[in-house]
Formats: C-alpha cells, sequence, structure tokens
C-alpha cells in the first residue's frame, strides 16, 4: 500500500492524506503514512477499553487541530451513509451473485437507487 500512496504522492505533486476509520488509528499505521508522507486523517480512538482505561490516539492533536481534519471526517461519514443505506435498505448486506462482475453490478444497481431516492428529495416541491 506504501508504494500506492507514494505514486499518489508524487502524481499530486504535494503532501496528500488519507481518511480512515478508527479501527486504523494504530501506532504502526499512522507511523507508516508519516513514512511516506502522507497525512493520516483516522477517526481518533479515544475509546475507554474493557479494563477501564482511556485509550490513547495513535497521533496527537497537531493533525486533529485542522480544518481539513474536520472536512475529512464529515466527508467519511457522507461516504459510510451511502454504505449504511445500501446495506439497510438495499442488496448489499448479502450478496446473491459471485464473482467481480456479478457483485459489481448489484452494487452499482444499489447506488443508481440511492442517487435517485437523493434526486428526488434535492429538487423543490
Amino acid at each position: 500500500m506504501e508504494k500506492i500512496l507514494m505514486a499518489r504522492a508524487k502524481q499530486a505533486g504535494r503532501r496528500i492524506t488519507l481518511g480512515a476509520d478508527n479501527a486504523y488509528d494504530t501506532a504502526d499505521h499512522v507511523a507508516n503514512l508519516r513514512a511516506v508522507e502522507v497525512t493520516p486523517h483516522v477517526t481518533q480512538n479515544n475509546a475507554i477499553g474493557k479494563t477501564g482505561r482511556s485509550r490513547r490516539s495513535a497521533f496527537d492533536e497537531r493533525t486533529a487541530r485542522y480544518p481539513g481534519y474536520g472536512m475529512s471526517q464529515t466527508q467519511r461519514a457522507m461516504i459510510e451513509c451511502v454504505f449504511g443505506w445500501g446495506k439497510q435498505h438495499g442488496t448489499m448486506r448479502e450478496t446473491k451473485h459471485r464473482g467481480i462482475g456479478g457483485v459489481a453490478a448489484d452494487f452499482m444497481l444499489n447506488l443508481i437507487a440511492y442517487n435517485l431516492i437523493r434526486i428526488s428529495k434535492l429538487l423543490p416541491a
């Protein structure tokens, strides 16, 4: 994955960011991202563990204090909404197809249905 990120950063010509959920808030993952000069925009995992102790996030507040981090988290939540709709209302919870082609077609059909519903809500009454 580091090679792909380095190629994307070189193509962009500037430092890039990578958003992820709190499962990726680990010290080694954040260190690997920083090593290839990618800014980690992972959700901070400051939850209370099973032992009752508060978990510390793998990256400090220097990344989370910038407005770009907040925008990245907002965009990530909007993307997650699409997948949540597909699982709850669409057919993405359990696909009935085998192979990349069938699953991709089913996924695309879910995206089309979600967009049609969104369009109807965006149009004036």
